[in-house]
């Protein structure tokens, strides 16, 4: 799996073109995949826990009833939940390595939300390609 980039420019202007579509559904075949060989890791229940908090955290910040810099360490601290989920095998290694680079490139407001709409994208493809939980 390559890394997902959000932002085809380094000025973040313009969102890469493929990462609601091809990226996403890239990535959704990958994680797919650590399903087949554990039926225990990246339940859809267990993904979408992660899902619903970053849409969450991104309906806060665009409602500005909260201050970024309390919104950002929160959206950090799914680092260290999607590191316990992992070492409880019920995620993957690859869906850790996504949420832990997807993170990491959210510095602002506009990024938060780049991520929580390839995180929609992602999940509508591993509806089709995931498990069936």
């Amino acid at each position: 799996m390559s890394e997902i980039k959000f932002w085809k420019d380094e000025k973040k202007t313009k969102i890469e073109p493929t990462l609601f579509s091809v990226k996403a559904e890239e990535l959704a075949k990958d994680i797919a995949k650590d399903n087949q060989i554990s039926k225990k890791v990246n339940k859809r229940t267990q993904i979408r826990k992660f899902y619903d908090e970053v849409v969450r955290l991104d309906m806060q910040a665009k409602a500005k009833n909260r201050e970024w810099d309390d919104i950002l360490p929160i959206l950090h601290i799914l680092i260290a939940k999607a590191a316990y989920a992992r070492g409880r095998d019920l995620v993957s290694d690859r869906f850790l390595k996504f949420i832990r680079s997807s993170i990491k490139q959210v510095l602002k407001k506009e990024d938060l939300s780049v991520f929580a709409n390839f995180f929609e994208a992602f999940m509508g493809f591993y509806r089709m390609h995931g498990p069936s939980n």
